[in-house]
């Protein structure tokens, strides 16, 4: 059994995060220890490592619940699982896509740029008649 505290700096996860996904559902409420504090197992680590996992690859809490969900049921087909990581895929690639656009704004903004006065810069001209 560790403290919120141990479990914090295990999994890397702030203590105010793992309060917070226990009150969204992802991580069941902990027991309590007879002081009152939060105590936590072995499977409360594992599951918070899932979790904070799924996070960094950008799932929302709501695919976080799916996939868990489905994580309890070992026995059923991974398709509901592929289609979350393909909707996510999708996602990621979109933002991509947008990104390479900013950044090819930005390196032309930039390369316009003499660094002589602010009345002749490109960088406030081009953000100024941005439409």
């Amino acid at each position: 059994m560790m403290s919120i505290g141990t479990l914090s700096k295990q999994s890397g996860v702030h203590i105010e995060t793992i309060r917070y996904y226990e009150r969204a559902g992802v991580l069941p409420k902990a027991r309590r220890a007879p002081n009152g504090r939060r105590i936590y197992g072995k499977e409360d680590a594992g599951r918070l490592a899932f979790v904070r996992h799924a996070r960094e690859l950008g799932f929302e809490l709501v695919s976080v619940r799916a996939l868990l969900a489905l994580q309890e049921k070992p026995e059923l087909s991974c398709k509901a699982a592929s289609d979350l990581a393909s909707a996510q895929l999708s996602a990621v690639e979109s933002r991509l896509s947008r990104l390479t656009v900013l950044r090819d704004e930005l390196r032309r903004m930039v390369r316009a740029c003499k660094n002589g006065r602010v009345v002749d810069c490109r960088v406030i001209d081009a953000l100024t008649n941005m439409r």
